[in-house]
Formats: structure tokens, sequence, C-alpha cells
């Protein structure tokens, strides 16, 4: 029983130390721990032998607006390689000379400013360390003050103010840069009507059809049911200039389908022959290749974005972002069998967009 009483007491005198200390101390006051690690901050700052040597400061400035100088030289003489050494069609050297010298110049372009900038950083700019204490969105009015302070004061520790030098050639640097890459999309496009180019293909009345890449001609008889050909113009293959371009905008599908299952148009009847039928090979999205053929559902799928289009109901688009169906090639055959088209596509190939100028 003393032992008892004795716990008791002991209990009842720890519990009024703890009732005494939480009556003496404030609300909501935590306890600071006597070992806590104190802030050592920073170590001093070290100084660069441009913040001592005026000769090293001006020379390095020299050397961040030499760097952003051969950046300007850089673009200029991708400009000039681009125009000096031009792309002849057949000869696979032109091609590397252009790209290798348009591609130095750009690198030269690009290099001199990252170079510059870091080298500007490290041996001109203040080097010594800051802390931005965290603050909510919106400060308070001294505080956007002190912010506008401390941007005065990095921009004066910079010297971008001051360093007329670094700073305008810095700007011609900037300026310069985006000049190569003006040069080159602007050929990306033909020189001549985009439109009038693809409204007119090697496709005629009496131009046989002929196998990719063989250019083979094509009897009806050879297309069965469920079977899909890649199909260029004859003639394709024995072009001298301009062949690629020429076959980007010749190049069809063909398929034959039951003929039961083919809902043409009454303008439309006579644009295929005994279930045949071809239709443009480019995709009206971004003119990509419609390559793959489902036989059981006699759809036709590009592959780059997913357009789909059903062969049965004149190419329309069921899927995708094709803005309209694939163009018909009007076909019939010829007196030996073999499939002719009978005319050029009635509509422009390849993507959609060239329509905005219409």
């Amino acid at each position: 029983m003393a032992h008892d009483h004795d716990g008791a007491a002991s209990g009842e005198t720890a519990e009024t130390a703890v009732e005494k200390h939480a009556s003496s101390a404030s609300p909501g006051v935590a306890v600071e721990r006597a070992d806590r690690i104190p802030n050592p901050g920073f170590p001093p700052e070290r100084l660069r032998v441009t913040d001592v040597d005026p000769a090293k400061e001006r020379a390095a400035e020299r050397t961040v607006s030499g760097l952003f100088l051969l950046s300007v030289v850089g673009s200029v003489l991708a400009v000039v390689a681009y125009f000096a050494f031009p792309i002849v069609e057949g000869d696979p050297s032109t091609i590397r000379l252009n790209n290798l010298f348009l591609g130095l110049g750009i690198t030269l372009g690009l290099l001199g400013i990252g170079i510059g900038a870091v080298h500007w950083s490290k041996a001109l700019m203040h080097g010594h360390e800051l802390v931005e204490e965290r603050h909510p969105t919106r400060g308070s009015d001294d505080t956007r003050a002190k912010a506008i302070e401390i941007f005065q004061a990095g921009n004066a520790e910079s010297g971008f103010t001051r360093r007329s030098l670094v700073r305008n050639t810095l700007i011609g640097a900037l300026v310069a840069t985006p000049i190569p890459a003006i040069a080159i999309f602007r050929d990306l496009a033909p020189a001549e009507d985009p439109i009038a180019l693809l409204k007119h293909t090697m496709w005629e009345e009496g131009v046989r059809l002929t196998r990719d890449p063989s250019g083979t001609p094509i009897k009806a008889s050879e297309v069965t049911i469920g079977s899909a050909f890649h199909v260029i113009p004859d003639g394709l293959v024995d072009l001298e200039s301009h062949k690629l371009e020429e076959k980007a905008k010749a190049a069809v599908l063909l398929m034959r389908l039951p003929v039961e299952r083919l809902n043409e148009r009454e303008d439309r009847k006579d644009w295929s022959y005994d279930g045949i039928v071809a239709y443009s090979k480019i995709c009206t999205h971004v003119g990509c290749p419609v390559a793959l053929y489902e036989q059981q559902t006699h759809h036709l799928l590009c592959p780059c974005h997913q357009s789909e289009f059903d062969v049965a109901n004149h190419a329309e688009v069921i899927f995708g972002p094709a803005a309209r169906p694939l163009p018909q090639l009007p076909i019939t055959v010829d007196e030996e069998g073999y499939l002719v088209a009978k005319s050029d596509f009635t509509e422009p190939v390849g993507p959609s967009f060239w329509e905005r100028a219409l």
C-alpha cells in the first residue's frame, strides 16, 4: 500500500508541475531548443581577378564583346554559305557542302552568344551570393519598392547599361541570329504559286497506271477484291528532274471493292471501273502518305495523325483531323485492258492549308 501511495503522490506532484508550467507559459509559444545549430552565414566573398585589376576587367569586357561579334559574323556567314553553296539536284556533294558551311555558320552564331553570356556572368557580373526570402504573391508596397531597388542594383552590378560595348554587341548578335532561319524557311515554300502547282499533276487522259516503283503497267484483271496497289503515272520513272516533286503530287492508291459496296454519286459513276477505284495517296491533313488499307472495312488510314477515310463512300473522312476527302482519280481501261486515267484530278491534292488563300 505504501508503494501505491508513494506512486500516486509522485504522479500528483508531476501533474501539478505540468499544470503550473502550462499556466505560467504564454499560449502558442514553442519551447526553443538550446542545442539549435546556428546559421553559419555566407563564406567571405572571393574576389576575382577582374574585381581587383581594372586592366583584366577591360580585357574580359573585350573578350565578351568579341564573342558577341563572332556570333554576328557566324550568322552572316550562314546566310552567305546558304546562297554561295546552292544544292544542285542530282549532285550529293553540293548537299554536303551546303550543310557543312551552313551548319558552321549557325554554330558560330549560337556558340558566340552562349559562351559570351556565360563569360560575362562569370567575369564581369558581381559574384556575391544572395538569399531571397519567400513572400506572398503580392508583396507590400515596401516589398515591391525593395524589388525595384534590387533590380536596379542588379542592373548596376551587371553593367548592362554602363558597358555599352558589351550591350551593343549582344544586341547585334541577338538581331543577327534569326537571319539564317529566315533565309532557310523562306525557301521552304515554292517560288511559284503553290495552288496552281497542286492543281495539276502528271495524270492526264490516257496515261497508264503503273506500279510503284517499277513502273509496270497494271491490267484491270490483276486487281483482285481486297487488294491495294501503290500507283504512279506512266513515265514518272523516266523523269530526269523533279521526280520526287511529281511523285509527291501524283501518287495514287488503287483498290477493288465489290460493286455493290460502292456508294457512288451520279456524277462519278463512270470514275471507277468494275469496282476498281483510285484515290490520291497524299493525306489532306498535312500531306503524309495514306498507305494502310483495311480490306474488310475498306478504310484507308493515315499513320501520321490517324485520319481515316471510307473508300466505299468517295474516301470521306470518318475519323481524325483531315478536313476533306481524298481526291479521286477518274480511271478506265484501254484497248489492251490496262488501267488508264480519264483525266487529271479535278481538285488539288495534298493538305488543305492552301485553300485558305482562296
